[in-house]
């Protein structure tokens, strides 16, 4: 009885540890089950830090899990199309990860065919300061910048195009800014450093700039005597003086007056300047009748002084036969008629 019995608990107690592993491991599966759609992706940095079981995340919701990581020249080594380039390119030391997505989660989510044109990227995430990895896809903004590697296989699941993670890139940047400190030519910089300090001391010490330093010393000293030496309080009253005295000027009657007056005067020149447009036309309109005036005696004039600058020249004739002549005026014959002079 007592054999059974242990017999018995010791059984029981294998039972339990089975229903315990079986539980375990679920646990370890995340409780998942269903269909799931399998894809990969290429990268050639490390993958230290991601084990296959590792969780696959979208925007930090957990979707899928990794199933393979290994070498894409072990994985697709046989299987190259023709022509295609050896084990030993580039593209065939590529790092394999291959994971499956729960075709639960992304029913009502577009084809991963399209969500890779959309932008879906892949990227290895470090989860905290554990060192555990997992694999994080995302959209990103700059997809053109990752279109992935142009492979000599043909891959058996759809590929999703890997970006460097935070850490590779912080290390590319860094070692891009540790090569372009390397072609610094720093001890060039250092001399011609010593050479500008070099000069700025001898300019402070016997050189222009030491002059003018000297000269602006001795002009601040001069201007500090002057103050000092100068009766401010006289000038401040003073200058307040002055202050009420225009003050009282500008408060006073005799300007106010003045602006009245000048306020009169000014609208005075105001209408005067409205009727300058009706005098200046009436005296345009008298230039135009003194100048028809003019015109008009003018010409009735012009045949009077034509005449009598002929009875001029006659009267000037007879002067002139009468002085010659003066019998020949009083006794001489009388002319001859109209008819004989022709």
């Amino acid at each position: 009885m007592k054999g059974r019995a242990l017999y018995l608990r010791v059984g029981a107690l294998v039972l339990v540890g089975i229903a315990l592993a079986v539980g375990f491991l679920l646990f370890l599966a995340g409780g998942r089950g269903g269909p799931t759609q399998v894809v990969e992706t290429y990268t050639s940095e490390s993958v230290q830090g991601l084990d296959v079981g590792a969780p696959v995340r979208y925007r930090g919701v957990s979707i899928g899990r990794v199933t393979q990581i290994g070498l894409a020249g072990v994985e697709y080594g046989r299987g190259t199309r023709p022509g295609a380039s050896t084990r030993d390119s580039p593209e065939f030391q590529l790092v394999l990860v291959r994971f499956a997505l729960e075709q639960r989660l992304l029913q009502n989510a577009p084809s991963i065919e399209q969500m890779i044109q959309d932008g879906l990227r892949a990227r290895i995430t470090a989860q905290g300061l554990t060192g555990v990895n997992y694999v994080e896809l995302d959209f990103v903004p700059n997809a053109a910048r990752f279109p992935g590697p142009s492979v000599a296989w043909t891959p058996r699941n759809p590929v999703i195009p890997s970006v460097p993670s935070t850490v590779t890139q912080v290390r590319t940047a860094a070692e891009q800014l540790v090569e372009r400190l390397a072609d610094v030519p720093l001890e060039q910089i250092i001399n011609d450093i010593s050479a500008v300090l070099s000069n700025i001391a001898r300019q402070t010490s016997d050189g222009d700039l030491a002059t003018t330093l000297r000269e602006a010393a001795q002009t601040t000293a001069a201007l500090r005597r002057a103050v000092e030496g100068a009766d401010l309080a006289r000038t401040l009253a003073e200058f307040r003086t002055v202050a009420e005295t225009l003050r009282g000027v500008v408060g006073g009657p005799d300007l106010r007056n003045t602006l009245a007056n000048a306020n009169a005067a000014a609208a005075e020149v105001r209408r005067a300047a409205a009727r300058l447009p009706g005098a200046v036309e009436g005296f345009e309109r008298t230039m135009r009748a003194a100048r028809e005036t003019t015109v008009d005696v003018q010409s009735e004039l012009i045949p009077i002084l034509l005449d009598l600058r002929a009875t001029t020249a006659s009267l000037r004739a007879t002067a002139e036969q009468l002085r010659l002549s003066p019998s020949q005026a009083l006794f001489g014959s009388p002319p001859p008629p109209e008819g004989r002079r022709r």
